[in-house]
């Protein structure tokens, strides 16, 4: 018997469903050993929309029920309340429930840390935000951030850990080489990293040679790294304002790749990453060229709404993933761009003005962690050698990190 679930994808058998309790979930269940650190301290707490319990109830209202005394709002990308898109810089956000809402991303690079004085008073910081599994999605490097300027201050970071919607068994991508680290990636870990936001949180404190006392877990139970995030449970609720859906988050190792070129990444359509292009892509030629393993490439036209080539027709893939356990999106999107640059020459060209505060490398090495792509498709060479070589390092990454996982 076969069923088939939201985005086209089929399975042999329906996924069963395992009800993992996150660590807000913990807190909403009045768990003795969640609450212990939380309650009867002075916290503040980093998080956004995606932030909720079973009951869709968000982690401040969560936390205030429990008894805990929440003092101050921090927001990532995007805001407290998940309504900028990427890269905008977010000032200091109204107050809610009478708390101020202190922004952690802005227009300067200092802007990504917490100020002294947003920390003076509080005995913890509480942070609870959904990770997509990808080296570039920033939510962690905010954690990170807050880790590195809190410790020093003698404040504890207290992470309620949730699910990485990609699982965490296969890993993607190598880490950067020195010289690309980034706010899309502070440290050097595999693209597609199979690593819960706490666990990684686990490897800064040691790279960054932090107290190990500066960092609190409240891990979640019923949780094994197999997991895909439909079997968990869990709502899904849009950690972002373009990743509305668990598909997205598939595509979004490769997905994001777009971003280093001048292709549109689907901003503005109801599936971005998923679906790409240009006007100039003849997406029926690219989808003949290149076999998706694990997925199906369906040649479309679409027409961004903001962004790049907003509001021009564009040619183009929409990348439907069938089978999430063969699907490796980093490669297929590696090829996927390289087709592209063969099919349109020199008009599939690379994103060069400055991209998460960085202006001196193109965005598409920060992405890939080097230039050796770039250089590679710009030469027209073949990509085997330097597939073969990623998936060596991710490898590699794959044995270092089990140092730091916490789940099974």
């Amino acid at each position: 018997m076969r069923s088939s679930l939201a985005g086209g994808r089929e399975f042999t058998d329906t996924p069963t469903v395992t009800r993992v309790q996150t660590g807000l979930d913990r807190v909403a269940a009045g768990d003795r050993a969640a609450l212990a650190s939380l309650r009867g301290r002075k916290l503040g707490l980093l998080s956004h929309p995606a932030a909720v319990d079973h009951r869709l109830r968000h982690a401040h209202a969560v936390l205030r029920d429990a008894g805990c005394d929440v003092r101050a709002l921090f927001g990532p990308e995007h805001g407290y309340g998940g309504e900028a898109q990427d890269m905008i810089a977010i000032g200091s956000e109204q107050a809610r429930a009478g708390l101020a809402v202190h922004s952690l991303y802005g227009e300067r690079e200092e802007d990504l840390y917490p100020r002294r004085e947003w920390l003076s008073g509080l005995d913890a910081v509480v942070v609870d935000l959904q990770d997509v599994g990808s080296r570039y999605y920033t939510f962690v490097w905010t954690a990170v951030c807050m880790l590195r300027r809190a410790a020093p201050l003698g404040v504890q970071v207290i992470v309620l850990d949730r699910p990485n919607p990609l699982g965490g068994v296969h890993v993607e991508g190598g880490p950067q080489r020195p010289g690309y680290r980034s706010f899309v990636g502070l440290h050097d870990v595999a693209v597609r990293h199979g690593m819960t936001i706490a666990e990684l949180c686990r490897l800064a404190v040691e790279a960054d040679g932090l107290d190990p006392q500066c960092l609190q877990i409240v891990p979640m139970l019923g949780y094994a790294r197999e997991l895909e995030f439909e079997q968990t449970g869990l709502p899904w609720v849009l950690p972002s304002p373009n990743m509305p859906t668990p598909d997205t988050a598939r595509v979004y190792p490769g997905g994001c790749l777009i971003e280093g070129t001048l292709m549109s990444e689907g901003r503005g359509t109801t599936r971005p990453f998923e679906i790409w292009g240009a006007p100039y892509l003849d997406g029926a030629e690219l989808a003949r060229r290149v076999v998706a393993d694990g997925a199906l490439l369906r040649a479309l036209t679409f027409t961004p709404q903001f962004q790049k080539h907003a509001r021009q027709r564009c040619g183009g893939v929409q990348v439907h993933v069938t089978d999430p356990q063969r699907f490796r999106s980093y490669a297929l999107y590696l090829r996927l761009i390289a087709e592209a640059r063969a099919l349109a020459g020199d008009a599939m060209a690379w994103r060069t003005e400055s991209y998460e505060f960085v202006s001196d490398r193109p965005a598409i090495d920060l992405l890939t962690g080097g230039p050796e792509f770039r250089t590679l498709v710009d030469a027209g060479g073949t990509l085997d050698d330097l597939l073969h070589d990623d998936a060596r390092a991710a490898a590699e990454f794959a044995q270092r990190r089990r140092a730091f996982l916490l789940y099974p």
